[in-house]
């Protein structure tokens, strides 16, 4: 298989239609929050990042059930707004579904910061770090993941460098940033990672 794996697969509800993101090599990008509703009750709101083909013939308004197949990716950000580093779902694949919810991301890379291990005021281990996972020409997503339990402890052990392969879902959760202006409230997007995998069974096709 290649030295790194990204797939993400969702299935949800569109939060918004779809709004003009960017323009790049002459092709328009746009991007929408895909609603992913979890076991708890609670939901994700992952960003969907679409090229115009992609949604030609997809009519795709709020409330819309979709399932979507792509990569997760990051981009540092550099205007001085909002987060330093965004993550969006970049969609291979969007259609129409029949409703239900997923979410389920796979990922192999290279950890390029050493795994910071704490714990919550009611004592669960919980490890933050940040996976560089290859793409083509050169390039590369640096993700960050979180890890929860034994998970966690198994993560804190590795140093940067290391090989890391891992199931996972996406997941959103919003904070309140301290700026000049004063109290912004922010969207942060990371892997909440549920197993840790060989290299092998990051392979889907």
């Amino acid at each position: 298989m290649e030295k790194s794996q990204n797939y993400v697969e969702l299935w949800g509800t569109a939060g918004a239609a779809p709004s003009f993101s960017h323009e790049n090599h002459g092709e328009s990008f746009y991007r929408f929050p895909l609603r992913v509703e979890r076991l708890s009750g609670q939901s994700d709101l992952p960003l969907i990042l679409a090229p115009s083909a992609l949604l030609e013939g997809v009519e795709i308004t709020e409330g819309a059930p979709l399932r979507v197949t792509g990569q997760l990716r990051s981009f540092n950000n550099r205007s001085g707004h909002g987060s330093r580093l965004v993550i969006s779902t970049f969609a291979q694949s969007l259609e129409p579904c029949d409703g239900g919810h997923f979410n389920r991301i796979l990922l192999a890379g290279v950890l390029c910061k050493q795994p910071t291990l704490r714990r919550t005021p009611l004592g669960r281990s919980i490890c933050d770090m940040i996976l560089a996972v290859n793409r083509r020409y050169g390039r590369a997503d640096y993700l960050p993941c979180i890890a929860w339990g034994q998970v966690a402890a198994k993560v804190a052990e590795m140093q940067v460098g290391d090989r890391l392969a891992l199931e996972g879902r996406v997941q959103s959760r919003t904070y309140i940033k301290q700026t000049d202006a004063g109290s912004e409230e922010r969207t942060a997007y990371e892997v909440s990672v549920m197993q840790l995998l060989d290299d092998e069974e990051t392979e889907l096709i």
